[in-house]
């Protein structure tokens, strides 16, 4: 199974993508990060950057899955206009590729990751390093959270 684990952002969005057998991660396909500068192009413009690229991954890769954190915002209300316009085209995307989706809050993804749903941002990181044994944390910070989210994906299907 190949799962595509997203962490939504409309300036970065954070990506990993796993490969398991047997119910193990076999292998760390690729992560990286899709950035938009809202510099020069306008909010529908990073948007259709953002379904290009996530297209072009799907295309790539051939999922099964795509993992995506669920929107979580405690103050910034227009932050989380934002993650939520890049999630519908996230979700446009797997449905115009047929791609099955799974979300997960992000209290889920650390308990899944570290045991702890109260982990902080650095036991996250390193916890992903240790278990997909990466040489090391991946950067930013949106890319670790893509690659734990997909990790998450993996130990929730391998449950009976």
């Amino acid at each position: 199974m190949i799962v595509l684990g997203i962490d939504p952002g409309l300036a970065t969005v954070g990506y990993g993508i796993l490969e398991s057998r047997d119910g193990k991660v076999k292998t760390v396909l690729s992560y990286d990060c899709i950035r938009t500068s809202g510099k020069n192009s306008t909010t529908p413009q990073r948007l259709e950057e953002i379904f290009d690229r996530v297209c072009s991954l799907i295309t790539e890769h051939h999922p099964g899955w795509i993992a995506l954190e669920k929107l979580f915002f405690s103050k910034n209300v227009t932050s989380a206009l934002g993650v939520a316009e890049v999630r519908g085209v996230i979700l446009l995307a797997a449905q115009q590729h047929r791609v099955q989706v799974a979300e997960y809050t992000p209290n889920q993804v650390k308990l899944a990751i570290t045991g702890s749903g109260r982990a902080d941002k650095r036991q996250m990181q390193e916890m992903i390093c240790r278990l997909l044994a990466l040489p090391e944390i991946p950067k930013p910070d949106d890319v670790a959270d893509g690659l734990s989210v997909a990790l998450c994906h993996l130990h929730v299907v391998r449950q009976p």
